[in-house]
């Protein structure tokens, strides 16, 4: 069994694009900006979004955080978006999900401009994905298949389970892996809530990526030997015997699954740890391309 280690993959991805950034700023070139945008106190999206800032100062990239209240309007968050869109400056930016409930998500990832989104949410960057065109991909399906590609993980032929069928990794990862090319030309079922019988489809599958926020859901005999499993998900679990009251866990028994299969990501440590570096590599992109995709 191989480990997938998202920890090491990422830190090497992180190297590599501050080595370019060197020979961006050794040309006269300025940094990559990455902007966020978030609105309200959510704990672990300031969290997040303090991490990113983080992973900005390694690889040399400039970064700017926009902290907006919880009473912010829609009106008002749609503004700071247009300013965004309209300076030349930032190459990329993002807005941290949840939104608070007056504001409407969807109205909000439409304002932002394509070319800047370095998220990938935006229905033109989606269907351009869907499309095999050259776009930015949402940062976590993008970050898994660097590890598959970066692992030498056989897709081409295999049957790919898709478990969870969310805009950001489910439905993106299920026309992704079915694309032409590496990582991809798999056979993709596409499973959800209302699938019926998944364990048979579990069972058959040679490649596994679980997105359902569920802990420990796909157990040992759910899976195949040999099987590759990919772990998206990610939920705190109530633990007494933890410093923080609560551990990290996947949808995985991981224990139990990981003496059948052939590759396995860890959580934490695996898709994780990806999916800001992913965030970094498709800014790097915008700045590339000028705007232009």
């Amino acid at each position: 069994m191989v480990l997938l280690d998202g920890k090491k993959v990422s830190n090497d991805i992180k190297n590599e694009i501050a080595e370019q950034v060197k020979k961006m700023k050794a040309n006269g070139e300025k940094a990559p900006h990455l902007a966020a945008i978030i609105v309200g106190n959510d704990g672990a999206s300031l969290t997040y979004v303090a991490s990113k800032v983080k992973a900005c100062e390694r690889v040399g990239f400039d970064s700017t955080m926009v902290r907006m209240s919880n009473t912010t309007s829609e009106v008002e968050l749609l503004e700071k978006i247009r300013e965004l869109n309209e300076n030349p400056d930032i190459d990329g930016f993002i807005i941290q999900l949840p939104l608070p409930k007056q504001i409407d998500t969807q109205k909000v990832l439409l304002a932002v401009d394509p070319n800047k989104d370095v998220d990938g949410f935006h229905p033109m960057n989606f269907g351009r994905m869907a499309l095999d065109m050259s776009t930015f991909i949402p940062a976590t399906p993008f970050g898994i298949l660097e590890l598959l590609d970066r692992y030498g993980v056989e897709t081409q032929g295999k049957h790919t389970v898709v478990i969870g069928r969310s805009h950001i990794v489910g439905r993106p990862m299920s026309i992704l892996m079915g694309r032409k090319g590496f990582p991809g030309n798999s056979t993709v079922t596409l499973t959800h809530s209302h699938t019926k019988n998944i364990t048979q489809i579990t069972s058959q599958a040679d490649i596994i990526i679980s997105a359902l926020g569920v802990p420990n859901f796909l157990k040992a005999e759910m899976v195949k030997d040999d099987v590759v499993i990919i772990d998206v998900g990610i939920t705190r679990v109530p633990d007494e015997n933890s410093e923080k009251g609560y551990r990290i866990t996947g949808d995985v028994d991981f224990e139990n699954v990981s003496k059948k299969a052939s590759f396995i990501t860890p959580v934490p440590g695996g898709v994780g740890p990806m999916t800001i570096a992913m965030l970094l590599k498709n800014t790097l992109l915008a700045r590339e391309r000028q705007f232009k995709i």
